[in-house]
């Protein structure tokens, strides 16, 4: 792997692949070309030794389609602290009869998926990443646009703090740069952005009962409250508020968040005793109107970001990673209009499906209209005594929507 800092004397690269952002879903991307032999760039606007802000306290939850495909990237055996599995979910809202409980062992599965810390992924990538041989790592640089160049390849304008900056030229260019993507701006894509008038808050908590593999989502009229097993026996919090009462639940102190926290979600999991420092995030859905433009594509958030709730986000932008790395492989050009067009084809369904099931959920359940209430009950009743409607949250929930990647199964893993 070779690295370019601002001191290189290098001006000018040329790239088979150039992904600008190096989170989740860059990164992983990033693995899943090099494995295939190709000649991959980053643009990360973090140096050397230093991860981006995404890898941070939040807890990432894992479907068993993105634990076999990282497993296969070789990302998972590199965690320092264990991941949590998810054995058991239980769905409910408060005010609403009704409920929704899954156990893995009635699929045959062990578990559902797993739950990693942002931060503890995050150097489990870098660990990950250091051993590759074809990557070149531009860092700290950022994306500063487009730049004229043949119709055989995208060339783009780097900022790496030089004089004049670089130009890197690549026959397929990458957005994995996040929801305020540049590189979607500068291909002239445009997004449609829905604000849920929510914050997120985000926190380790210890409660009196132990999760032993117990996620909960408990929704109410100002969004949800989530709790999920972590590695280190504590539950990894999200508590939905609205806006207007973010600085005010930020101002708490712990006795006063965990009293809020307990009448939120109950007592289901015991008696909330600690808490970490909370984080806080605005819930806000973004969808580009396109995910590929001429020798461009568009992955991860920088494509569409959901909101939280059922825990999709990177499971669906890992799937747009893997999908892409498996059509370069073996492709004379990665970056042809066959191959993008072929792209937006295989993840059309996963998008869409995926889309719908987030936002509807996150809508639905913050309603406090009365009239919903019978119609939301019956859903729940619906989903716990239906198989095949149970089926399908499940086989959603494990991260098996549309035409699955091949590293999302068992076998490739």
């Amino acid at each position: 792997m070779s690295e370019h800092a601002h001191t290189s004397p290098a001006r000018t690269g040329h790239h088979d692949v150039v992904i600008v952002g190096g989170g989740l879903v860059g990164a992983s991307l990033a693995i899943a070309l090099d494995r295939i032999g190709a000649d991959v760039a980053m643009v990360e606007a973090t140096p050397p030794g230093s991860l981006p802000a995404v890898f941070d306290q939040r807890n990432l939850s894992f479907a068993e389609a993105t634990v076999n495909a990282l497993r296969a990237l070789g990302v998972i055996q590199r965690l320092e602290m264990p991941a949590a599995p998810i054995r058991r979910i239980h769905v409910s809202r408060n005010g609403d009869f009704g409920r929704v409980r899954l156990d893995a062992v009635d699929y045959g599965r062990e578990a559902f998926g797993q739950v990693v810390v942002a931060r503890d992924f995050g150097q489990a990538l870098e660990a990950r990443l250091a051993t590759l041989t074809r990557l070149t790592r531009y860092r700290p640089a950022r994306f500063a646009g487009l730049h004229d160049g043949a119709s055989d390849s995208r060339t783009i304008r780097v900022d790496d703090g030089g004089d004049g900056g670089m130009v890197l030229s690549a026959r397929l260019l990458v957005g994995a740069d996040g929801s305020h993507s540049g590189v979607r701006a500068s291909l002239g894509i445009g997004a449609d952005e829905h604000d849920y008038g929510q914050v997120l808050f985000v926190a380790r908590v210890r409660t009196s009962q132990a999760p032993e593999g117990n996620a909960w989502e408990r929704f109410g009229d100002d969004g949800p409250t989530a709790l999920l097993p972590r590695g280190d026996r504590h539950y990894g919090v999200v508590h939905g508020v609205p806006r207007e009462e973010a600085d005010a639940v930020a101002a708490l102190d712990d006795a006063g968040w965990l009293a809020r926290l307990q009448d939120a979600f109950g007592w289901r999991a015991g008696r909330f005793l600690e808490s970490g420092p909370r984080s806080r995030y605005p819930a806000v859905r973004t969808c580009a109107h396109a995910t590929t433009a001429a020798r461009a594509v568009l992955v991860g958030n920088a494509a569409q970001s959901l909101h939280p709730v059922g825990a999709q986000g990177f499971n669906l932008g890992l799937r747009d990673a893997l999908t892409l790395a498996e059509l370069i492989e073996g492709a004379d050009d990665p970056g042809s209009a066959g191959l993008l067009a072929e792209y937006a084809r295989r993840r059309q369904d996963d998008r869409q499906r995926t889309l719908a099931f987030s936002d509807g959920l996150a809508r639905l359940t913050a309603n406090p209209q009365r009239l919903l209430r019978p119609a939301r009950s019956a859903g729940l009743l619906a989903a716990q005594r239906l198989p095949a409607l149970q089926a399908w949250l499940v086989g959603g929930a494990m991260g098996y929507r549309g035409q699955v990647p091949r590293l999302c199964r068992a076998d490739a893993a």
